[in-house]
């Protein structure tokens, strides 16, 4: 059987915007995903259908309070250090270093806190992976100067990514730049701050916007190497293979214009240029970019490392009429007749975990990272106090054999991350109730609850999948 590598890094994440909380504390200024309520205007506002999002004194938004993590970092680290994990994902509120984004100067309390978060970690030997935007936008960036429209922006993701390099040099070694940099095509505002106004072009202001996200990107790989060599910095995918319908070629073609739309900003990442079919593409889209003499010299810079997310496949036709769509997901699918659902309609695919690792490296023959990988399920507590997720550990197992599978065909990779070490709040709906963790947080979807935490019976099964090294996936 496969053996896994000795030094394979096995982990959990979480991100600042669903985690932390203390939206106000220690000087953090308010970032996009602070104006996101729960409820029924939260796609609207995701989606950059609100021109001027502003907080209502009559809605709830979850990422305030989060699981309160600010507060609770030391107990939760230590939880997942008892779990084994060799590598825990976390983010940077870019707003807690920047409070309004343009200041000269970084808040000194926003970078002690992640530097104690940094050391309680490596007091347990755990390497933090961490992910400098991970849709988070300072929102004075978004009022003054639309976001990422602007490419002053630039300039000042800049000072920022470097203000992180310096400050927290050797403690951090595994960087991300942008989590899931091919949402912004599809939540615009979560994605990364862009509401419209009337009567725009909205294709021209996304992609105007990922171009600046792109040079962006590339600037920080450069800086994060000057400042030390033993940095890694990765891009991050929403991954998952377009499946064809049917094999009628007008579904396979669907599927190939799918891919490439999804892959546009990795192919710049990972290949250093834009990809041949973007003049096509941006033609049809009716897209002009806006571009300087010296920015396609920028992006020649590579990420040195592929890492994505990954929960299901998905599945396209040419026609939907007569078809079944899954609107679970912000990247909407047809239903595929071979595949089970979550309880919020997400495909299940462990296979397709396979395949689209082999279609990783084929593509673009970089080492690849899975950061994250998991269950939204609702958990239920026993009358002793326990949680039963055996749904969550099949589905678990069942991922983690077609990893190992993708590793025998010949893919190197880093490590595998699950999404979530600890319930948080779910990003595509708000909800507390849709928990991935192995560490249950009381907390409920109005923000009601205690936040006491307790482990799963998940939480001990991974526990043993890590100190067997994979070699162990029985429950």
């Amino acid at each position: 059987m496969f053996e896994f590598p000795e030094n394979f890094l096995w982990g959990s994440a979480i991100s600042a915007n669903q985690a932390e909380g203390a939206f106000q504390e220690g000087g953090r200024g308010l970032s996009n995903i602070d104006m996101i309520p729960y409820g029924p205007r939260r796609m609207d506002v995701k989606l950059g259908n609100v021109p001027h999002p502003s907080l209502q004194p009559d809605e709830y938004y979850p990422s305030h309070t989060g699981i309160d993590f600010y507060h609770h970092y030391r107990e939760d680290i230590a939880m997942m250090a008892e779990m084994g994990i060799r590598v825990f994902r976390t983010s940077i509120s870019w707003s807690r270093i920047f409070p309004s984004g343009d200041e000269e100067t970084p808040n000194s309390d926003g970078i002690a806190f992640y530097r104690d978060m940094f050391l309680e970690c490596k007091k347990f030997g755990i390497e933090p992976l961490v992910t400098l935007s991970h849709f988070d936008i300072p929102m004075g960036l978004v009022e003054t100067y639309g976001s990422w429209r602007s490419r002053k922006v630039i300039g000042f993701f800049l000072r920022y990514a470097e203000t992180c390099f310096k400050e927290f040099s050797g403690l951090v070694h595994y960087w991300l730049t942008f989590n899931e940099i091919n949402i912004l095509l599809h939540s615009p505002f979560s994605g990364a701050g862009i509401a419209f106004q009337e009567g725009e072009n909205r294709n021209q202001v996304i992609y105007q916007a990922a171009h600046h996200v792109l040079l962006a990107s590339a600037q920080a790989v450069r800086l994060a190497h000057q400042y030390s060599a033993d940095n890694q910095v990765g891009c991050m995918l929403a991954g998952g293979s377009f499946y064809p319908y049917s094999c009628n070629p007008a579904d396979v073609w669907e599927s190939v214009k799918k891919e490439q739309e999804n892959l546009f900003f990795i192919d710049v990442q990972a290949r250093g240029s834009y990809p041949s079919y973007a003049e096509k593409m941006f033609r049809e889209k009716g897209v002009e970019l806006v571009m300087e003499d010296q920015d396609l010299e920028i992006l020649k810079t590579c990420v040195d490392f592929i890492s994505f997310s990954y929960y299901s496949s998905r599945c396209v036709a040419a026609d939907l009429e007569g078809k079944a769509v899954n609107d679970g997901n912000i990247v909407r699918s047809v239903k595929n007749p071979y595949l089970q659902t979550s309880q919020w309609g997400w495909a299940i695919d462990p296979l397709g975990l396979r395949i689209t690792m082999n279609q990783l490296y084929d593509r673009y023959q970089k080492p690849l990272f899975i950061v994250e990988n998991g269950l939204g399920a609702k958990d239920e507590i026993n009358d002793d106090g326990s949680i039963d997720d055996d749904y969550r550990i099949d589905y678990l197992r069942q991922h983690i054999q077609a990893m190992r599978d993708a590793m025998e065909d010949g893919v190197p990779l880093i490590g595998y991350i699950t999404w979530s070490g600890i319930d948080l709040v779910a990003s595509s709906t708000g909800q507390m109730s849709k928990r991935y963790g192995f560490i249950y947080v009381d907390k409920q979807n109005d923000g009601s609850g205690s936040l006491e935490r307790r482990r799963k019976k998940s939480f001990y099964w991974y526990q043993k999948v890590i100190s067997s090294n994979g070699r162990c996936l029985d429950s």
